[in-house]
């Protein structure tokens, strides 16, 4: 069996397993969310909801199942097959319209909208988009992140180099201005200049440190008419300031190389706040400015994540009520420290601005700003076939001499059949 073709059969082979078991409000239950964030501060505050979740319903426990990011959905899948299913958890954005028409997970609007004191109307519709089919709300974004450069205060001042936010805002942090400033760093530190988003460029996270590259200079990976801008000039030019960062600069972290900025190896990442998390005993200062700017504007990427549930979870019902109550505005507010909501009231918030122990009201006025002018990262039906037929092709463009034209070329003749699908 061709292997592009795993993720729907996978999907389909879950809904052959539907449990038909129904749960009393008296019946013991234990639920399991499955979640990319491993053990701090983020899986803290989590276990901190689900205990209260608890308190009120002392029948239920809840537990979160961390999973491999790079092989999130890869393991959920064959989570979503096998005997023991979750029964609700987090999907990427670049899978929600797989999940979303797969069926595999269950309409949350009935529950939403008579959960008590939910306040539906809340939710910033923009942010709902990819989880809508028709009046139907398949995953309730938990999460609408901007990527954000992270970076060393203290390498920027060894290298005699102006703050970021100063060059900001005069509208001159550009992503060439990142380049000059990484290379400038990794000729007079021990550092490199900068780490790409997760250090995952290499392998599973290409598009979250080339996408808003490619954004900043008017290119993109494909279009909503399911046209590849992969091997456009403005694509290609990403690709190439990226490449030369790594081989002709010897400044952005190679592959194979474990040098990391939260272990104090590099100087700048793409990041986004949950990520400064990582920084608590930080042996050097550190800061966050919004993402470059290029020929075409504003390089600003949101990350966007959502909470579901599955439709084979024998514990369904209590899975979504467990969903609004995680997902309410009290709730919403608390994990706005690390995952910014779309709920309008609390972003618009003073809460929300001072809602993280490790940011500041300025910085996280960053977080606002990143959201009101970000588009989401690419997504599409057939999002993972897509990824594993382009994963072995990006893997030419990490060599020193690499044909980057060439490989977009093959790339966009590769995906055609399935952005057309």
């Amino acid at each position: 069996m061709s292997k592009t073709k795993l993720f729907s059969l996978i999907l389909a082979l879950s809904l052959i397993v539907m449990s038909a078991v129904g749960v009393s409000a008296q019946d013991p239950v234990s639920l399991r969310f499955t979640v990319w964030v491993g053990p701090g501060a983020a899986m803290d505050m989590l276990n901190g909801i689900a205990a209260d979740y608890t308190e009120a319903n002392p029948n239920v426990t809840v537990s979160f199942d961390t999973l491999t990011f790079s092989e999130y959905t890869s393991q959920l899948v064959l989570q979503l097959a096998g005997s023991n299913p979750p029964d609700g958890g987090w999907i990427l954005e670049n899978t929600a319209p797989q999940f979303v028409e797969s069926g595999v997970i269950t309409d949350l609007t009935p529950t939403l909208m008579a959960y008590p004191d939910y306040n539906f109307d809340d939710l910033e519709e923009a942010a709902l988009g990819l989880w809508r089919d028709g009046d139907a709300l398949y995953g309730l974004p938990f999460s609408t992140s901007p990527f954000l450069i992270i970076y060393n205060t203290d390498a920027f001042e060894a290298a005699g180099l102006e703050d970021p936010n100063a060059l900001a805002a005069r509208g001159e942090w550009t992503w060439e201005a990142l380049a000059t400033a990484a290379k400038a760093i990794t000729d007079s530190t021990d550092l490199y200049g900068f780490e790409n988003a997760d250090g995952t460029v290499y392998a599973e996270g290409f598009w979250s440190t080339i996408f808003p590259i490619a954004r900043a200079y008017g290119g993109g990976a494909w279009d909503a008419e399911g046209t590849c801008l992969m091997n456009s000039p403005e694509t290609v030019s990403a690709v190439q300031l990226y490449h030369d960062m790594v081989f002709a600069d010897g400044s952005a972290v190679p592959p194979g190389e474990a040098a990391t900025f939260a272990g104090g190896q590099a100087a700048m990442r793409i990041g986004q706040i949950s990520r400064v998390a990582q920084l608590d005993g930080a042996t050097f200062g550190w800061d966050i400015a919004p993402m470059p700017s290029g020929p075409a504007g504003s390089g600003s990427v949101i990350g966007q994540a959502a909470l579901a549930v599955f439709r084979n979870s024998p514990n369904a019902d209590v899975a979504l009520d467990f969903l609004a109550f995680m997902t309410n505005a009290t709730n919403s507010e608390t994990m706005s420290q690390f995952f910014p909501p779309a709920r309008a009231s609390v972003l618009s918030s003073d809460t929300f601005l001072n809602s993280n122990t490790r940011l500041s009201a300025e910085q996280m006025q960053l977080v606002v700003d990143g959201i009101a002018s970000g588009t989401v990262l690419p997504s599409s039906p057939n999002y993972s076939q897509i990824n594993l037929q382009t994963r072995a092709l990006f893997d030419e463009l990490w060599i020193p001499v690499a044909d980057i034209q060439g490989v977009m070329n093959t790339a966009c003749e590769t995906i055609a059949p399935l952005l057309a699908n």
